[in-house]
This record gives C-alpha cells, structure tokens and sequence, in this order.
C-alpha cells in the first residue's frame, strides 16, 4: 500500500539498478556473489532488520568488501553473523574468496566519490595473514 501511496510508476521500461544487479562487465566470479547475496543472504539479514550490500570484490586477494546498513550498524551480533554466515556460505560456493569484509552504513552525510570510498576500503583491508605479519606473528599454512 505504501508503493501505491507514494504515487511512482508500478511498472517502468528501465531495470532498476542495485548493488546485486549483475552487469554486463562483471566477471564469473562477481556475478555468483551477487547472485549468493541477493537470493540466500539478504532475506536473512533482512528478516532480522538489517540488510547487506555488495561493494567490491579484489581478484588478486580473494576479499569480498559488504556495506552492513540497517540493525546491522552497531550490533554485536554483526560479526558473528559475517563470518559464520557470510563468509563461509560465499567461501563454500566461491573457491575464490578467502574472506569477506564489512564497512557499516553511517549516516555521517558524507558526500565522498562512492569510487573513493571503495578505494579507501581497499587500503583499509587486510587479509588474516597481513594482520598476523603486522603483529609480529608468524604464519604457515
């Protein structure tokens, strides 16, 4: 009811583009965690009043960057839910992911270039093994 309230067309003669919409140049890999998302994933989070967005996903380390928003923002549960949830349903259908990360939706209104954004996430991320050498830790397969 509220969709016919608002007054917007029911139907219009443009896709609608989201962050799941899988693009013409998005590769194999990119298209099966975009399909995973959209269909497995999101309704769940969803169910519990939160939702999840596909940002990036970097070849060369196998790294999935998500946009946590809604209930997620803050909760504790939300990393539990990342790992155990996410992380292992894309990794156990995707060989090439080793991991998944999460930047939390603020609603700073920051009016920062969304390419740049995705630019700094990738800086910001570091796999399991970066992590462990930047610790002094050292790490075997």
């Amino acid at each position: 009811m509220d969709h016919y309230d608002s007054g917007e067309l029911a139907v219009t003669s443009t896709p609608l583009i989201t962050d799941t919409t899988i693009l013409d140049d998005d590769d194999e890999v990119v298209a099966m965690i975009k399909e995973l998302l959209e269909q497995r994933i999101r309704p769940a989070v969803q169910d519990d009043g939160g939702d999840i967005r596909y940002v990036y996903f970097d070849e060369h380390s196998g790294i999935v960057t998500v946009k946590l928003a809604g209930s997620c923002v803050g909760c504790p549960s939300s990393s539990v839910t990342l790992k155990n949830g996410v992380e292992n349903m894309l990794m156990h259908y995707i060989p090439e992911v080793t991991a998944v990360h999460a930047t939390e939706d603020t609603e700073s209104g920051d009016n920062t270039d969304s390419a740049v954004k995705v630019e700094q996430t990738k800086k910001k991320t570091l796999s399991y093994e970066e992590r462990l050498a930047a610790a002094g830790i050292p790490f075997s397969d």
